[in-house]
């Protein structure tokens, strides 16, 4: 039996194809550039091979058709073997706390839901519904972004807002990242060698979007992120956290509409705004050791930021066992780790410096923190997709258990 796994954006289709029990993952790749000149499909393969061709790709049915292309390569392989297909999408609203098998009811809610992430849902359904048509004997599941911080109490959730716009458009804290973030908990445990029910994790998925989550006893108590991936830490052209007086000072000063206030707020401002030239960090710390005094400050705001969180969280959980961190930017950058961490040796962090500088650009785990640190923190590469591979052969198989499947990984 084969899992299909299908990540669609606006103008890509990531993949994987695994095999089940053991679940192992077969070929990779990813569709660029659909509906835009110049398309391409990459494939990889467990056993070394590999291909990178031009492609014609006017809309995501055609790229779903050149994924099953791809998967296919010079083995013949067969899309019957392909028993399920699960797919990422990014917003569940509060209807889904778990994955769940698509159905045209499923369909309808994530539709609804296509309102508050129009960036999103829309290209999320829109793979959802090429590989319906044409892998039709498949069980299709979805696996929400948010579905793992539905653990958050009313009072993490909900907003201080009249109680009105919560009842009429759902306007709360839903988070987002949550595959992640519950992919690295649950790793997490399995490093620490402790049951996950027992600990009190802060885990930080930085990438060029950001967010954090306090995960206590296994569950989401609260996390960065709200009613859209806008809020929170600051990221690479996301402003996060700021006064909501600011954007409508600004939107009477400059005569702004709301698309163009969201423009701004979502791809100009973060630490593009702060520096006015870079997003990406690599290029931020590069200039900042070069002397350029805005990235210096673009660096210092966003550790800041980070190291608020971290303590919030610790205080939120009544204590701290360890700090993950995950994602593009977590993984690879040992100067906004020690930037996060600094000044945190009151909570029990104490980083190894020399093991930070070592955790960049590989795929391994690693513990960062000096052996006498009583929180421990790790660097742990995310893998999203594997979560959505084991959800979707639950969904197949029916091996749940009571907290909605045991996942090999946490072993």
């Amino acid at each position: 039996m084969e899992i299909l796994v299908l990540n669609c954006g606006s103008s890509s289709v990531k993949f994987a194809l695994w095999s089940a029990e053991p679940l192992r993952r077969l070929r990779w790749g990813i569709v660029e550039r659909i509906g835009l000149a110049n398309s391409r499909l990459l494939v990889n393969d467990a056993g070394g091979e590999g291909s990178n061709e031009a492609v014609d790709c006017s809309d995501h049915r055609r790229a779903v058709e050149l994924v099953l292309a791809g998967i296919a390569g010079r083995r013949n392989h067969d899309a019957g073997a392909i028993a399920a297909v699960g797919h990422r999408v990014v917003h569940g609203g509060e209807r889904f706390a778990r994955s769940a098998r698509i159905d045209e009811q499923l369909l309808r809610e994530v539709e609804r839901c296509s309102e508050l992430a129009p960036l999103h849902n829309p290209p999320n359904l829109a793979g959802i519904r090429a590989a319906r048509e044409l892998l039709p004997r498949a069980v299709q599941v979805a696996v929400f972004d948010t579905a793992f911080h539905q653990s958050m109490p009313p009072e993490a959730y909900r907003y201080p807002l009249p109680a009105g716009w919560y009842e009429k458009y759902a306007i709360r804290r839903y988070g987002f990242h949550g595959t992640s973030h519950l992919y690295v908990a649950h790793r997490a445990a399995a490093l620490l060698d402790r049951p996950l029910e027992q600990l009190r994790l802060v885990t930080l998925h930085i990438g060029n979007g950001a967010s954090a989550a306090a995960v206590a006893g296994g569950k989401s108590i609260d996390t960065s992120m709200g009613f859209t991936p806008l809020e929170g830490l600051v990221m690479g052209t996301r402003c996060g956290w700021i006064d909501a007086a600011v954007p409508l000072w600004v939107m009477r000063k400059e005569g702004l509409d709301a698309a163009r206030l969201d423009t701004i707020l979502n791809r100009e401002s973060g630490l593009l705004g702060l520096t006015g030239r870079f997003s990406d960090r690599r290029e931020i710390v590069q200039a900042a050791a070069a002397g350029d005094e805005r990235c210096q400050l673009a660096l210092a705001v966003e550790c800041r930021s980070l190291r608020k969180v971290i303590g919030a969280y610790a205080a939120l959980m009544g204590g701290l066992d360890a700090v993950i961190f995950t994602a593009g930017v977590g993984e690879n950058s040992p100067e906004i780790r020690a930037g996060a961490l600094r000044q945190l040796d009151f909570l029990g962090i104490r980083l190894d410096g020399e093991r930070n500088r070592q955790a960049v650009g590989g795929a391994h785990e690693l513990c960062i923190s000096s052996p006498g640190s009583r929180v421990q923190v790790w660097v742990v590469p995310t893998d999203e997709e594997r979560v959505i591979a084991e959800d979707t052969l639950a969904q197949v198989t029916g091996r749940f258990d009571r907290a909605g499947f045991r996942y090999s990984f946490s072993r």
